[in-house]
């Protein structure tokens, strides 16, 4: 009779009626895809149509399945949807500290045990991004007291050797290799020096050289699938970037965030995040106009604007051949990054075989040390290929791409072994296939070996 009297006294919850009838969904339709958000989170969730009734009747989920609802809601509605807007508590006020969220960040990602802690915070195709205006206006200085460091202009570059060595590692040997390195010296050094105390100019410049290999952090987190991960360095980032007042580095790191949401699907946000790089760039150099607009033309492109997709694609490779011949380690954008554009407009746009023809000058272009990146377009060339039912050709790509996979620690390259594996099983008829398909087993065997 206790929990009958218990159940009476709930309240409803209209908030979440709401949220139902503004995304237009029924109690089975959000159940069903609560437990797809949950498996990203890798939570296993058996909700159905009752579980939901139970909530809108005034229950409250279990307090690790309430990010997969929030985010499932999130993307029903095409926004941000908190716990608190449903009363399933709030976040915890207080200002932020931005050195304190980059090494709590960076260790957990380097702490094997505290991997699960990283598991909440999925990738939000909803989550609102602050403009930089508004970052400047609520920036706030780390207080003097408790600080046992001083800094200078040779911690600076001790920072920004660091990460030209990462970016060196990331290149040559893969991000599974490079990023672990990267989140201890963020977590054992970097915090500290965020922390320290110094002449305003050097902490200002401090900030952005962390702001810089936050952001390229973040990159490999998303180059090797670990989406939320990545977005949450992003958003370190960003913040870096704003307390440093670089807006270089806060519109590459914009520009990181539309490479990402193009990469998961989600074509609308990335023209949205591209657009708004673009928006917070300063004077730009004809570099970065070019690594904007890059990013501009496949969003574009992602949201069937073919007009503008071709225009932006246009003022891309003008602003790139007005451009010197400096390669950054961070940020950089070259020859090998318009045609890998270019090969994305063009899928978007129904153009298979000129894809191909812009991946295959990608990787022409592209330098020696960049050996992750040829990896990665030898997988797209041959995935492409195989959805165009160019099986033999494929065959041929796919194994140059085997013949550098087995060197490099790439979390992407095994999600394209595996799409290998996928796809041979239909076209075994072949000889070239039987005996690609013998290889690969072999490989993967080895790699997870």
């Amino acid at each position: 009779m206790a929990a009958q009297a218990r159940t009476r006294t709930r309240t409803p919850n209209e908030a979440l009626t709401r949220l139902m009838a503004e995304a237009g969904v029924g109690n089975a339709q959000l159940a069903r895809r609560v437990n797809t958000v949950g498996a990203e989170l890798g939570l296993r969730l058996h909700y159905d149509k009752s579980t939901v009734s139970h909530w809108l009747k005034g229950s409250v989920p279990k307090a690790e399945a309430r990010p997969a609802v929030t985010e499932a809601l999130g993307r029903l509605v095409g926004r941000p949807v908190v716990a608190a807007e449903l009363g399933w508590g709030a976040e915890a006020p207080g200002t932020r500290d931005v050195a304190a969220g980059v090494m709590e960040l960076s260790r957990a990602d380097m702490d094997p045990s505290r991997r699960g802690v990283l598991g909440a915070g999925l990738y939000s195709a909803t989550l609102l991004v602050p403009s930089f205006q508004e970052v400047l206006a609520g920036r706030a200085e780390a207080a003097e007291a408790g600080r046992t460091v001083r800094i200078g202009a040779g911690d600076v570059e001790t920072v920004r050797r660091m990460t030209v060595k990462v970016a060196e590692i990331l290149d040559e040997i893969g991000a599974g290799h490079a990023r672990p390195m990267a989140a201890a010296f963020l977590a054992n050094t970097v915090g500290a020096y965020l922390k320290a105390s110094g002449p305003e100019h050097v902490r200002r410049d401090m900030r952005a050289a962390a702001a810089d290999l936050v952001y390229l952090t973040g990159w490999m987190a998303m180059y090797e699938e670990r989406q939320g991960l990545g977005q949450r360095y992003y958003l370190e980032a960003l913040a870096l970037a704003g307390e440093a007042e670089d807006h270089v580095t806060y519109c590459r790191t914009l520009r990181g965030m539309s490479l990402q949401a193009s990469h998961l699907g989600y074509g609308a946000r990335a023209l949205e995040l591209a657009d708004a790089a673009a928006e917070a760039a300063p004077a730009a150099g004809p570099r970065l106009v070019a690594f904007l607009r890059g990013q501009q033309a496949h969003g574009s492109a992602m949201v069937g604007d073919r007009h503008g997709a071709l225009a932006r694609l246009r003022e891309t490779e003008g602003a790139l051949a007005r451009a010197d011949n400096r390669r950054d380690a961070v940020g950089g954008y070259d020859e090998a990054a318009y045609f890998f554009h270019e090969a994305h407009v063009r899928w978007s746009l129904g153009d298979g075989e000129g894809s191909v023809r812009s991946l295959r000058r990608s990787n022409a272009a592209r330098s020696a040390e960049e050996r992750q990146g040829r990896l990665h377009c030898l997988g797209v060339i041959a995935e492409r290929q195989f959805r165009m039912r160019h099986v033999e050709a494929a065959c041929a790509t796919w194994h140059a791409f085997l013949d550098d996979h087995v060197t490099l620690s790439s979390a992407r390259g095994d999600a394209h072994l595996t799409a290998m594996l996928r796809a041979l099983p239909a076209y075994r008829g072949l000889g070239a296939v039987r005996e690609l398909e013998e290889r690969a087993r072999h490989v993967a065997a080895m790699k997870a070996g």
